[in-house]
């Protein structure tokens, strides 16, 4: 007698009971792959995907970050980090300065239009992440946060 099969329903929701939909690595990169898509739908009506908008949310804190300090804030290589800012800076919404600290450097500041376009943007992105946690109660939204906090700048 052939062993039985065991059937599972077709399409992904058969594969969420797989190993693989245990896997903490992989739930975090299908989870970072649905927000960013999610995000980048809302930011593009502002023009933004989420790297710039990353960039552009950094020079509007006064943060005044310099590209270095950037490229290694958002795991970007530093020529990626150029391009993200040339384009900002093409737009009239980012403006590289020389870093009072340090003239080799430059910092990163936001014009009035980019943080005029920041606040706009970020109610986008705000709308699209409260979308996405909806199922999440606000104490898991903020253990989640803390639990997020932790692997991403551990000490």
């Amino acid at each position: 007698m052939p062993p039985t099969e065991k059937i599972r329903p077709a399409g992904t929701d058969g594969l969420r009971d797989s190993v693989l939909g245990g896997d903490l690595s992989f739930l975090l990169a299908r989870a970072n792959a649905l927000t960013l898509a999610a995000a980048n739908a809302a930011l593009a009506a502002h023009g933004l995907k989420a790297r710039s908008y990353s960039v552009l949310a950094l020079a509007a804190e006064d943060a005044h970050p310099t590209q270095r300090e950037l490229a290694e804030f958002l795991r970007l290589d530093p020529s990626q980090v150029v391009a993200l800012i040339d384009d900002l800076e093409r737009r009239g919404l980012v403006e590289r300065r020389t870093d009072p600290a340090d003239r080799r450097a430059n910092v990163l500041v936001a014009t009035d239009a980019g943080r005029a376009l920041f606040a706009r943007a970020q109610e986008s992105a705000r709308a699209v992440e409260l979308g996405l946690l909806a199922a999440v109660t606000p104490a898991d939204h903020e253990r989640l946060a803390q639990l997020l906090r932790l692997l991403a700048f551990p000490t």
